[in-house]
């Protein structure tokens, strides 16, 4: 119940950051414009609280429905206007003024990540150098070229600083049957090489989870330390003990506490031999994996816990940092480059290309939420970004009830030089309703598909 409750603050304070910086770029752009607002709500329905403030006396209110908000303004469409406000009608503006009005809330959720990345860019992102363990024989980043020891400096034209990074530059090359890796090897000093990696064997649903081990691409922690040997188990009468390092298996270099445990999953029953440096000697340990049944299927194992050495983790460990201006510029860069792959990611929905299992509600915001913010500020601001931007980037899309689709009756008036017909305005509000309807339906059952 806790983290249930922790998940649905984080969630609510999420949402209300995002919705009061939405409704502030709708509401400053309508002052500046002359337009007189006369209630700012974050929320819907009724209202809970309400005080009225300013010039104007704008009623700031709290509604009961916190899932999004809106400005009221004077309008003529939406009742009697007094006299002396006319000239303030939203409706009596022009078609420019109208459309920087309706844009400002979404332009606002941009700005916002701007803001958020630039930061956490400030403040110093931290990561983990892009140094990479040997790759399986039979990976794309074997018949790349690519060996156990390179540092990733650069992907596409795209420098790479981090394994997140690196992550980011493959799932942006999503759709291309080649990335090109540029790598710098110990043994030559500071040179660099470049590989063209096939992206073929990555299925578009596995972009978001698993592509880089599909890829054959892994980090490298070195050889892993046993935490724990379990009583009884194939490893204890090896002879294994805690502090042994496993340094292959097989003949086969491990690199990681994964590595392990993929070699020996794959060969439930079958003789191994355990390659293990002890107190600066070697020596073969020869074990049968131990069957057992996990998920409905028969793996291996040896019955030991393992870690990754901290001297090894602490060496990899790496920050991202830029001084104020450069941060803009970086956090600028992030947003327009996360903006643009979220168009590119509905458009491939739409196509079919891609999943319409990665169209998320609020049952998985929350979650996210929840353990972002457990995970510290710098995470959490991060997700903050990420929502702000999926939110500016939603509301622009052409579809009425939206921003975007009052854009959309914009220029059609600019074009037509008069007002869209309020039939059309009608048939296309009914529209937009079904189609966020059926978005909303789609999201939610996502979600529960997720928990259950």
């Amino acid at each position: 119940m806790i983290d249930v409750a922790y998940k649905i603050v984080a969630f609510l304070f999420t949402l209300g950051v995002l919705v009061v910086f939405h409704e502030l770029g709708h509401f400053i752009v309508a002052r500046w414009c002359g337009v007189k607002v006369t209630r700012f709500s974050v929320g819907f329905g009724r209202i809970v609280w309400a005080r009225k403030r300013g010039p104007d006396q704008t009623e700031w209110a709290l509604s009961a429905v916190p899932l999004g908000g809106y400005v009221k303004m004077v309008d003529e469409r939406e009742g009697s206007v007094d006299p002396v406000d006319l000239p303030r009608a939203f409706n009596r503006q022009s078609v420019w003024k109208r459309m920087a009005i309706v844009a400002a809330g979404p332009i606002a959720n941009l700005l916002l990540a701007v803001l958020l990345f630039a930061g956490t860019y400030i403040a110093g992102v931290p990561g983990q150098r892009p140094l990479l363990a040997a790759p399986p024989p039979t990976s794309a980043a074997a018949s790349a070229g690519l060996r156990g020891g390179d540092l990733v400096v650069d992907v596409d034209g795209e420098p790479v600083a981090s394994w997140q990074e690196l992550r980011w530059r493959l799932i942006k090359a999503q759709g291309n049957e080649t990335a090109v890796i540029v790598v710098e090897r110990p043994e030559a000093r500071g040179e660099r090489s470049s590989h063209a990696l096939s992206l073929k064997a990555v299925k578009p649903a596995d972009w978001e989870a698993g592509a880089l081990a599909i890829l054959g691409l892994k980090a490298d922690f070195g050889p892993p330390l046993i935490d724990q040997v379990l009583p009884d188990k194939p490893a204890e009468r090896a002879g294994l003990k805690p502090g042994d390092r496993i340094v292959a298996i097989d003949g086969v270099a491990v690199r990681s506490p994964a590595d392990v445990a993929t070699i020996t999953n794959a060969k439930p029953g079958a003789d191994l031999v355990f390659r293990i440096a002890r107190g600066g000697a070697q020596f073969d340990a020869p074990l049968t994996a131990e069957a057992v049944e996990q998920g409905g299927r028969q793996v291996g194992i040896a019955g030991v816990r393992l870690r990754v050495d901290p001297a090894v983790i602490e060496g990899l460990q790496v920050t991202v940092r830029y001084g104020p201006i450069d941060a803009l510029l970086q956090g600028t860069r992030k947003t327009t480059e996360l903006a643009v792959f979220t168009v590119q990611m509905l458009g491939r929905i739409l196509v079919g290309d891609a999943s319409v299992k990665n169209i998320s509600g609020p049952l998985t915001m929350a979650d996210f939420a929840g353990q972002s913010a457990q995970q510290g500020i710098l995470v959490f601001v991060g997700y903050l970004a990420l929502i702000s931007i999926s939110l500016g980037v939603l509301n622009l899309l052409p579809v009425p009830l939206l921003d975007g689709g009052h854009l959309l009756y914009y220029f059609a008036e600019i074009i037509k030089g008069s007002p869209v017909s309020d039939r059309a305005f009608e048939v296309g509000q009914r529209i937009g309703m079904a189609v966020l309807a059926m978005l909303m339906a789609l999201a939610l059952f996502n979600d529960v598909s997720r928990l259950f």
